[in-house]
């Protein structure tokens, strides 16, 4: 996978990867041709905005399924952290998948690594059903996400 040095754009295709999930269970972006995945990157689990942006992916599982869209989390954080942060959540349907080693390597492969700090940037990226890149919307690393404008255009 190429590192860039700007975010992925719409209509791109997503580069395809495998990541562990806080199970320890592969998670891999091309088997789900056909479905739209969220793809919501954070900086580190366990901190105050990481966990309000994976709380209201969680909270908004089963409606993001209805649209036919998988919510997935990704940061570089190691399994063992994303399982404790996972139970500590109460998380039991979001996948939170571990961009950890080689370290944020599918951050970097979608222009979403700060290098400075060896975190992702807080995004979300939404793959269509064909692999392409359909939205794209980088946000300020002190804020969450805004779940009901993630909402408004999975349902466009």
């Amino acid at each position: 996978m190429a590192d860039r040095s700007t975010a992925i754009t719409p209509g791109e295709t997503a580069p395809d990867f495998t990541l562990k999930d806080q199970d320890e269970q592969d998670f891999t972006l091309g088997a789900l041709k056909g479905k739209r995945v969220l793809l919501s990157f954070h900086p580190l689990a366990a901190t105050g905005f990481c966990t309000t942006q994976m709380k209201d992916l969680e909270a908004n599982f089963d409606a993001m399924a209805a649209l036919d869209t998988v919510p997935v989390g990704i940061s570089v954080d190691a399994p063992p952290a994303k399982k404790l942060w996972a139970t500590d959540m109460g998380v039991k349907k979001l996948r939170l998948l571990s961009d950890f080693w080689p370290h944020g390597a599918v951050s970097a492969a979608y222009g979403m690594f700060r290098e400075q700090y060896g975190t992702s940037k807080r995004a979300n990226v939404l793959v269509d059903g064909n692999g392409r890149v359909a939205w794209v919307k980088e946000y300020k690393i002190l804020s969450a996400p805004d779940i009901a404008e993630v909402m408004a255009v999975l349902k466009k």
